[in-house]
């Protein structure tokens, strides 16, 4: 495997991406907080980072163990940090240095280098620069503006490198990251969905071994894919649970059981949606309804447990943004948003939990489940959140207001559907504001509710763009809302792009 360690960069998690296109596996952890270095680490990326090496503060790894001892190479921050902590000067640049530049200079004896044009786009995103280097160190790329583009340590295996070659924009970051995996690091382009699903099926076998699981279903692509894994390592001896927590959307407690019957799990469906109405009344932080929803969901699952003997594990579909979102490489208090798949079980419930595609991004467990056998119906689903309608209620949740973007959402989706831009779309999901606002509807005033539309494209929900919508279709689509919703007099189209905004608006 490759390790990335992590310097809060949003570009991390685009390097992973780069790395498993590959097809070879690789982990993202904090600078502060990485697993030891073992014989099964063949390579160490450093991320780049919105901190200066400047600072006071900047983040400092301990890099005893890694430099000189595996390959290693270091992105724009991690380049400049290298430069510094190895006898460099590193000063805030004359200007900034953002966006397209060219190489002007390349050494194709590097092996790093290998198959990079001369003139190579590539992209910067830093305002410091490497003004002077460490000794033994030696300069094997530039551009008109940066001297120092890349340079690597003699005599052993360090590189870096003041571009980003994980971005579309430099058009040869695949060929550079490739000539460091494989060619440097020597990893075996071995890592495939067929590959995952084998290795992942043994090692929950020997986990396991005999003991029953109890996994709550949601109708989504991960805990269907999840469930499937885990019904090939242990067949009868899983127990799916289905919570209808009163947040689903229209119809789908009962079409996702009747999915699931071909499937050959064994579930059961629970009706809890009064249970949650009653346990969310009145609260409408944003967090503290996640966490209500999270509680609710345990205390059901555990509900349930007692009911089958000897349940000693709990299935659940955490996937790997889950983990990256909800873990800070500054601490947790820089968490964008609690998960109520992360961060383990309360001491109440003594099952363990275990969690077949937390490695997984998104796109990922999508062609994991195509090896599985899953329909596109499963597969191609939109991603919901865990909550629900719950966060697409701004504000207090009640039975009304559900009712009212229960129909909504199924108005959208449905005309999704049927202009064939669903497969088009990676999330399309619908909001009830907190805000009413004056309408005419014949003769009458109105006095109603605002709901807004939002949908995105994106590859595995860590960044997203705004989807261009025909207007045709969203004058359709407002019109039907308003004339088939009783208490929606407005209908708004989100065009914010993750980030700055998220997918979700709660």
């Amino acid at each position: 495997m490759i390790l990335i360690l992590d310097f809060g960069s949003q570009y991390t998690q685009l390097i992973a991406r780069r790395v498993r296109e590959l097809n070879v596996y690789c982990e993202i952890h904090p600078y502060n907080d990485f697993p030891e270095v073992g014989d099964h680490v063949k390579g160490v990326i450093l991320s780049g980072s919105p901190f200066s090496v400047r600072q006071e503060d900047h983040p400092t790894p301990d890099l005893e163990k890694i430099k000189g001892q595996v390959p290693l190479l270091a992105v724009c921050y991690g380049a400049q940090f290298l430069a510094q902590q190895y006898g460099g000067d590193v000063q805030a640049s004359s200007k900034r240095e953002y966006g397209r530049a060219n190489l002007s200079f390349v050494d194709h004896e590097q092996p790093l280098m290998k198959g990079v044009s001369s003139e190579s786009q590539v992209w910067m995103s830093h305002a410091d620069t490497i003004y002077s280097l460490p000794p033994q160190t030696k300069i094997f790329c530039s551009t008109d503006d940066v001297k120092i583009a890349g340079y690597r340590f003699e005599n052993e295996d360090t590189y870096a490198i003041q571009f980003h070659p994980e971005v579309f924009h430099s058009t040869d970051g695949k060929t550079l990251l490739q000539n460091f995996v494989v060619g440097i690091c020597t990893c075996t382009q071995d890592w495939t969905p067929e590959s995952y699903v084998d290795s992942t099926v043994k090692g929950l076998k020997d986990q396991l071994g005999d003991d029953k699981v109890l996994l709550g279903l949601s109708g989504g692509v991960d805990s269907s894919v999840a469930a499937m894994l885990l019904h090939r390592a242990i067949g009868k001896n899983l127990y799916c649970i289905f919570v209808d927590n009163g947040l689903l959307r229209k119809h789908e407690f009962e079409s996702v059981l009747e999915q699931y019957k071909h499937l050959g799990l064994n579930v059961k469906g629970v009706n809890a949606a009064d249970r949650f109405y009653s346990e969310l009344a009145g609260e409408s932080d944003p967090e503290g309804k996640r966490k209500i929803i999270g509680r609710v969901f345990i205390e059901v699952f555990d509900d349930e447990a007692q009911l089958l003997e000897d349940v000693k594990w709990l299935g659940q579909g955490t996937i790997y943004p889950d983990i990256i979102e909800s873990k800070s490489v500054k601490g947790p208090s820089a968490t964008i948003k609690s998960h109520h798949n992360v961060g383990g079980l309360p001491d109440f419930m003594k099952l363990k939990v275990v969690e077949p595609l937390s490695s997984l991004f998104k796109d990922e467990v999508r062609e994991v489940g195509h090896t599985l056998g899953l329909s596109h119906d499963i597969l191609g689903r939109h991603p919901f959140p865990g909550p629900g309608l719950g966060i697409r209620i701004l504000g207090d949740i009640t039975p009304e207001k559900v009712q009212v973007l229960q129909d909504v959402d199924y108005i959208y989706t449905e005309a999704l559907k049927e202009d064939g831009l669903y497969d088009q779309i990676w999330q399309a999901g619908s909001i009830l504001l907190p805000v009413r606002s004056v309408g005419v509807m014949g003769d009458e005033r109105t006095y109603e509710n605002a709901v807004a539309l939002r949908a995105v494209t994106s590859t595995d929900g860590m960044t997203a763009d705004w989807f261009h919508f025909p207007h045709e279709f969203l004058a359709k689509v407002s019109n039907r809302i308003i004339n088939n919703v009783k208490g929606v007099n407005r209908v708004v189209y989100d065009i914010s792009s993750k980030p700055p905004a998220t997918i979700e608006w709660e």
